[in-house]
């Protein structure tokens, strides 16, 4: 199972940290104000009770016919009522029914001990109140509504409810602007990183103050740079080797050459020998051309030679220019425009239509579309295609794939995929291949199209 990202994994642990603690403080926020509450409603009503209680005593006492007027008069309070029993008998203000108490307030109370209880009385909440009356024969018993206590409590309770609930929202909102800022300096070197990997060895982590950070762009910094240098190195090497080997190389071309021409002159075993040679100079002087190519392109980071390009007009002058391409192969229907060196987009169009011709058993279809803001070329084959795992690895540097998938005779070096890779780079654009509709490759290039 994967597992959530690092921002949400971060947010949910604010969350439930602030959703524990807000909790806790409401719990005990809910218990030590409801206890007080209680505990103050409790000692007034017992207070009251009290008075009262003796009240009825002193009219029990003097004048037992009374009871009934004192204990309406006392229980004149909406659902508050005086209750009194004595051997056995009850006497009310009729407003509350003794048998509608709770049977073991009542029994405790006829046994003479003083109790209190809180209960529901015809769905209202009330607070009773027992007291012991003339040394035990007799008892009083006082109802106290406690509706606005009631309703205090869940007006509290609603409220330490929604603020913890918006505690939790605010962790959450916490959590994510503490990963946008502690991620913040992560997405730069993430990007950075993929700059390099792009193929821009010059980009470099900006200076921070940040303790923590200054030892990670150092490192990145030095890693870059040594990078660079090497690849400057290897480049000038390449470079100064493919130059070096042009002159041999064309001093071997014109004997071959002349061999070539003569080759009526020589034994049949001799000018098979002569042709494999010819062959293996050709492609080795294809080599060395793509290797000084690609050399210069790596050095080369002018763009003064850009111009505004009609990419549908250059794809087919350079098919027409690089063999013939079957009419109905042509699928140019889009004029995008584009900026760029002409020179190399000529051959990144020469190279693909070479790589099909060789590699992909032929051309099925060359396109030139629009999309999404982007100009896109499009060269499909008939070959077998490409596996999904060599699909990185074509457009690396001698990349030549299986030998049972190429033209042996005439398989090149394995750089025209790397340069076709280098030179839509330098134009801020990227290609890839991917499986062809019905079968064999497809070698897509997509350049950032020149608006209107």
């Amino acid at each position: 199972m994967s597992r959530f990202p690092l921002r949400t994994r971060v947010m949910a642990w604010f969350s439930l940290v602030s959703l524990v603690v807000a909790g806790t403080l409401a719990l005990a926020t809910w218990h030590l104000s409801t206890g007080y509450m209680i505990k103050q409603r409790e000692t007034t009503a017992t207070r009251q009770a009290n008075g009262n209680a003796q009240l009825v005593e002193g009219v029990l006492r003097r004048d037992p016919d009374g009871l009934e007027d004192l204990l309406t008069a006392l229980g004149t309070e909406a659902e508050s009522a005086g209750l009194l029993v004595a051997g056995g008998d009850w006497i009310s203000s009729g407003s509350v029914d003794p048998k509608s108490l709770p049977p073991a307030f009542l029994t405790m109370v006829q046994r003479g001990r003083a109790a209190y209880q809180r209960t529901m009385l015809a769905g209202n909440p009330v607070l009773a109140i027992g007291l012991p009356l003339e040394g035990g024969s007799a008892a009083y018993i006082q109802v106290a509504p406690i509706r606005e206590l009631d309703t205090t409590f869940r007006f509290l309770s609603w409220i330490l409810l929604a603020g913890t609930v918006a505690s939790g929202f605010a962790g959450a909102l916490l959590g994510r602007w503490a990963t946008i800022h502690a991620l913040s300096p992560l997405r730069r070197f993430t990007d950075t990183a993929a700059r390099a990997v792009r193929g821009d060895l010059s980009v470099r982590l900006p200076p921070t103050r940040d303790p923590d950070l200054i030892s990670l762009a150092a490192a990145f910094n030095d890693t870059a740079e040594r990078l660079q240098q090497r690849v400057a190195r290897d480049t000038r090497f390449a470079g100064d080797v493919s130059h070096e080997l042009r002159s041999p190389l064309t001093t071997m071309l014109n004997a071959m050459s002349i061999l070539k021409r003569r080759s009526g002159e020589l034994p049949e075993s001799t000018r098979a020998a002569v042709d494999l040679l010819d062959t293996d100079l050709r492609r080795f002087r294809r080599m060395v051309d793509d290797l000084l190519e690609m050399s210069r392109g790596d050095q080369d980071s002018d763009r003064s030679t850009f111009e505004l390009v009609d990419l549908a007009a250059l794809v087919r002058v350079t098919a027409h220019h690089h063999g013939p391409v079957p009419t109905d192969a042509l699928d140019v229907h889009d004029t995008p425009w584009v900026l760029a060196d002409r020179v190399r987009l000529e051959r990144v169009v020469a190279n693909l239509l070479d790589n099909a011709r060789r590699h992909g058993k032929g051309l099925v279809r060359l396109g030139v579309l629009r999309n999404d803001g982007n100009a896109r070329i499009e060269v499909d084959d008939a070959g077998p295609g490409v596996p999904a795992d060599a699909r990185e690895h074509v457009f690396e540097r001698f990349a030549r794939g299986s030998p049972a998938d190429r033209d042996t005779t005439d398989s090149g070096a394995g750089l025209g995929l790397a340069l076709v890779s280098q030179h839509v780079r330098r134009h801020d654009g990227r290609t890839w291949v991917e499986e062809r509709p019905g079968g064999g490759a497809r070698f897509v290039v997509e350049l950032p199209e020149v608006a209107e």
